[in-house]
């Protein structure tokens, strides 16, 4: 091979540029949201008071805390997929959901109430909170995985986990506007175990999936 193919060989061969994570993430999530929404409209739906449910600060914040939740379980999955990266660096953009959420339990217990605490904590949609957001998830945990694998974690275990962080915060923000349970109590009880399910299914598949 002379001097000349070897360059323009070299040169095919730099052209290729790998698409980035970022971008991969979202086409992987858009790609399986659909897949989600479908689950949701088949077996739930949308509350039938949502408009006037809309005026009840509590409400509004379970979206504040499931967006938080997803919004920062994004930013420190993008972090994990590079090979170098550790937890301990970004680990704090996880409590920025939990501030909320014990933010929003002090309002809660400073207003009076009519419901006792556990009937507040308890609510009416236990069995639906646990079932839907891991089944919502699912599909947007395979994308997230699938859009990772296009990085290179040192810690595939703990890059699922917080995939399945990501998941069940987008999967708990639609779930969130069929739950009539508004009570911070409920959120910080059932949606925490419902996404600490989901986590931990993440962390099995991401030790596998994103292994490289």
């Amino acid at each position: 091979m002379d001097t000349d193919q070897l360059i323009r060989t070299l040169t095919a061969d730099n052209a290729y540029r790998p698409r980035p994570i970022g971008l991969a993430l979202m086409m992987a999530l858009l790609a399986a949201a659909p897949v989600s929404l479908l689950i949701f409209f088949a077996e739930l739906g949308v509350r039938p008071d949502v408009m006037t449910a809309m005026h009840n600060p509590f409400f509004d914040l379970k979206f504040a805390v499931t967006l938080a939740l997803a919004a920062s379980a994004i930013a420190v999955s993008l972090h994990l997929s590079r090979p170098e990266a550790s937890l301990r660096s970004f680990g704090w953009w996880l409590l920025i959901p939990a501030g909320i959420l014990v933010a929003a339990i002090s309002g809660e217990m400073m207003m009076p109430q009519r419901t006792p605490m556990m009937t507040r904590l308890i609510g009416k949609n236990s069995v639906a909170c646990m079932t839907a957001i891991p089944a919502m998830s699912l599909p947007l945990l395979v994308g997230a995985l699938y859009g990772l694998r296009q990085g290179a974690p040192a810690r595939p275990a703990i890059a699922g986990a917080v995939a399945g962080l990501l998941s069940a915060g987008l999967a708990a923000t639609v779930y969130a506007s069929h739950c009539t349970d508004d009570s911070p109590l409920f959120v910080a009880t059932w949606y925490t175990l419902a996404t600490a399910i989901v986590a931990s299914v993440g962390a099995l598949m991401g030790a596998r999936a994103l292994r490289y």
